[in-house]
């Protein structure tokens, strides 16, 4: 059984200018155990997804239009707010991608460390502290007895990202979102953070959501893969089924572009263009005016393009002109 099960989500922003459809008809489903890859370019609606899982999406000018998500019998998406903070930061945490915007600079690590402690688990605060500090030397933080009582600007970049995945691991949840993790760490770092997520999971036998743009980064954690254009999922597959035979022109376009597979001298591939306006969505295929490996001239254009098995597992956007 799915430790989440997320049917045709979708999430869109009431603004001045319109209405920005962000996240359209999403499903999905995260395993006991798994890692889950989400993908795609920045707006394509990876972290409003998992924003509205919990919650967080601002309101207004965010609204949940319509979809369903399971978690442990209760429909996240229908669920009170009350209900929500009964779940956030104890069944289902998050490390968010700022690691500095998201520690509170004014108050000690230590301090922030223990608040799911003592809200959650009704301890003491003594015992908090005392898991707290287990938890920093879990994650690779020296000294952590000492390191606990400092301000967040006293530590590096790294060392605070280690600070959330210690703040999001604590209470031992069901299910961790990790929403671009590695983002501005520099490469050695980011092998040690995903490295840490990887171990912890294995360790506690959390689920993990993964958001990222780096698929490099999903190629070596992942067991599952969505990859997401313009608010929809364009193609879904594991792991290996997605590397080795990837179907829809955007993810044949995303793994072209990867910089480590061109040949020394040879020029950069690129996307050309930009993801369209979503508050003016086209009509047919999103990825048409892009699509520079298929047949642009055979993308719908009147129609939007539905999910459909290829093969076991392995599900793609039918647009003719995208498959080709």
């Amino acid at each position: 059984m799915a430790l989440l099960d997320v049917q045709n989500l979708t999430t869109r922003f009431h603004t001045r200018n319109g209405i920005v459809h962000a996240v359209e008809d999403v499903s999905f489903s995260v395993e006991p155990g798994q890692t889950l890859g989400i993908v795609g370019e920045s707006g394509s609606g990876k972290s409003v997804t998992c924003y509205s899982l919990l919650g967080l999406i601002p309101k207004p000018p965010g609204r949940i239009h319509s979809g369903s998500a399971l978690f442990g019998g209760m429909d996240l998406l229908k669920a009170s707010e009350k209900e929500l903070q009964s779940v956030r930061g104890q069944d289902i945490s998050m490390i968010f991608q700022d690691p500095m915007t998201s520690l509170n600079p004014y108050l000690k690590i230590s301090d922030q460390l223990i608040e799911p402690l003592l809200l959650h688990q009704k301890m003491t605060k003594k015992n908090a502290l005392k898991r707290a500090i287990e938890a920093l030397e879990e994650v690779g933080i020296p000294s952590p007895e000492k390191r606990i009582h400092s301000f967040p600007h006293e530590f590096s970049g790294g060392m605070r990202q280690r600070v959330m995945i210690a703040m999001a691991l604590i209470t031992r949840p069901k299910l961790l979102i990790a929403d671009e993790p590695t983002t501005a760490l520099d490469v050695t770092v980011q092998k040690q953070v995903l490295d840490l997520i990887a171990n912890l999971k294995d360790k506690h036998g959390t689920s993990v959501i993964l958001i990222t743009h780096d698929l490099g980064v999903v190629r070596q954690v992942c067991d599952e893969i969505n990859v997401m254009y313009a608010g929809r999922i364009v193609e879904k597959a594991s792991k290996d089924t997605l590397f080795a035979h990837p179907r829809h022109a955007y993810t044949r376009s995303l793994l072209k572009s990867i910089p480590g597979i061109q040949s020394k001298g040879e020029r950069l591939f690129t996307i050309p263009g930009l993801p369209p306006d979503m508050s003016q969505p086209p009509r047919g295929c999103d990825f048409s005016e892009r699509n520079t490996l298929g047949q642009p001239s055979d993308c719908l254009s009147n129609e939007k393009p539905e999910l459909a098995e290829l093969a076991p597992g392995h599900l793609v956007q039918n647009c003719p002109g995208c498959l080709a």
